[in-house]
């Protein structure tokens, strides 16, 4: 098997849509620990897929598993074997830092072993740092599926009752092919399992505390498990923050097309500004509205794989990520290089086997109903009235994968976070494609004094390694427990071209 590693938040709907982009891989070092300070630490080995650079960097990275209920509310059903990593502190130690992965889909396992570009050498220094791979995910009793139903998943814009219709029924069809070929993990991948996960973490390396550090969708788990268990919090840093009170559908798709539209604004101005745009002086919007035409027509080649065509969200998707560096330039180029691609004549091959989809655990944490298509529609409208180019936003494959599923166990809810003996630190920078800085706003506000919001007035999903005053600001927070003044703000850099 073959773990395809590196979706970040939301990226993993598309990897997920291309069931062809690999397989899950083996668990690395599997070692299991379930009683406090029991953790069976071993190198972490080479797997299949690891690239000459990848295993240059595995040295340091120590891997194992530790033993956790499929259900935690039922123990007694069984247990499977959690997949955690770390790198040691390298110098004066601090503590244990926990690092929670985004998507959901992404790997912590990974994070640590083929590097830690994404922590400061002062964390390194200080802190422990660890991470996991979520239930469900990558090593962690993956939730698998088969590869050509994953390749069927309808297209997230409708156009009538009846693509409604099947919709609904290829979702259904979908839940019950994964819970054959996954197991009975299938059904316990929300959100509050995985924060009894952390907690066991805790527990199995013997800590009384634990510094955490969550991105984007691991924001949430952040956020909850400070709700579950504040006293075992020492510090926690939120960056790119998600929104889980985010009550309705609309709410959530609005709130959505809405930053991703602003940062495909912020764009359109940097190539009329800058002459390092490869489309400076065109009429971007324009160009980008003939594009989508002609995806409509399947005369548009997938920017990743130019043999075959591409259709209009999956087009909008692709440049929906090349805002989340943000990669101008290279966003300007791909569009550039669509306008005088010749229509694509191959047709993709229908995959076999076993795929992974790791979007499973969204649909367990988020409530997004939609009565019929009429409601659908009528939402599209008002979101496409106000965001004209980004009217099909990436989280609308989201809200579409979950319809006809069961109600989520996690679903959407205001935060009651209390007694937490440092307030957490936010951070978001104020143009982010995907966790808008309303979002940040409104988590801060739940929070109240439990919270403080820095502010990077740039671009981007993600601040930390993109600033280096947010870097030194969270650095400071984490190891000192110096909280920066409520409302510290991060000046723009200007990304390279």
């Amino acid at each position: 098997m073959n773990i395809r590693r590196r979706t970040t938040a939301w990226g993993v709907v598309l990897a997920t849509s291309l069931a062809t982009l690999g397989l899950p891989t083996a668990a690395a070092a599997p070692t299991t620990a379930s009683t406090p300070g029991a953790v069976a630490w071993e190198p972490c080995r080479p797997e299949p897929g690891d690239t000459e650079q990848e295993l240059k960097l595995l040295p340091g990275s120590e891997c194992a598993t530790v033993t956790v209920p499929i259900d935690w509310n039922r123990p007694s059903r069984g247990t499977f074997e959690l997949s955690i990593a770390r790198r040691k502190a390298q110098q004066q130690r601090t503590g244990v830092l926990v690092f929670g992965p985004g998507g959901p889909g992404d790997s912590g396992v990974e994070r640590i072993r083929t590097g830690m570009s994404r922590f400061s050498q002062r964390l390194e220094d200080r802190f422990d740092i660890v991470s996991f791979d979520p239930r469900g995910i990558a090593r962690s009793n993956p939730v698998m599926c088969s590869a050509a139903l994953i390749a069927r998943q309808p297209s997230p814009i409708m156009k009538s009752q009846a693509d409604f219709d099947r919709t609904v029924q290829y979702n259904r069809e979908l839940a019950a092919d994964c819970r054959t070929h996954t197991g009975a993990l299938y059904d316990h991948l929300d959100m509050l399992q995985t924060v009894r996960d952390v907690e066991a973490i805790r527990r199995a390396l013997g800590e009384q505390q634990i510094s955490f550090h969550g991105s984007s969708y691991g924001t949430m788990l952040g956020t909850q498990y400070a709700e579950a268990f504040p006293q075992r919090v020492r510090a926690l840093v939120l960056e790119s923050v998600n929104d889980h009170s985010t009550p309705t559908t609309r709410r959530f798709l609005t709130e959505q097309a809405a930053t991703a539209q602003d940062s495909f604004d912020e764009f359109v101005q940097w190539c009329a500004d800058s002459t390092s745009c490869a489309l400076h002086g065109r009429d971007v919007r324009a160009l980008w509205a003939e594009l989508q035409r002609r995806a409509e027509l399947g005369q548009v080649p997938d920017p990743q794989r130019p043999q075959y065509a591409t259709t209009r969200f999956m087009l909008g998707f692709a440049v929906f990520r090349l805002l989340y560096g943000p990669d101008w330039a290279r966003l300007a180029q791909t569009l550039r290089a669509l306008e005088t691609s010749p229509p694509p004549t191959q047709q993709p091959p229908v995959p076999t086997g076993l795929a992974p989809f790791s979007f499973a655990p969204f649909c367990q944490d988020w409530d997004l109903p939609l009565r019929d298509y009429r409601e659908y529609a009528g939402l599209l409208k008002r979101v496409g009235r106000a965001n004209p180019e980004m009217r099909y936003p990436g989280q609308l494959m989201a809200i579409t994968t979950c319809l006809g599923l069961p109600r989520a166990d996690n679903p959407q809810h205001v935060l009651k976070v209390r007694d937490l003996r440092t307030p957490a630190l936010l951070t978001n920078s104020l143009h982010d494609p995907a966790t808008g800085y309303e979002w940040a706003r409104n988590v801060a506000r739940q929070l109240g004094r439990q919270g403080v919001l820095l502010t990077y007035e740039g671009w981007g999903h993600g601040s930390y390694t993109t600033s280096p005053c947010v870097e030194a600001l969270v650095d400071n927070y984490l190891v000192d427990l110096t909280v920066p003044p409520r409302g510290t703000r991060c000046a723009a850099i200007l990304p390279t071209a």
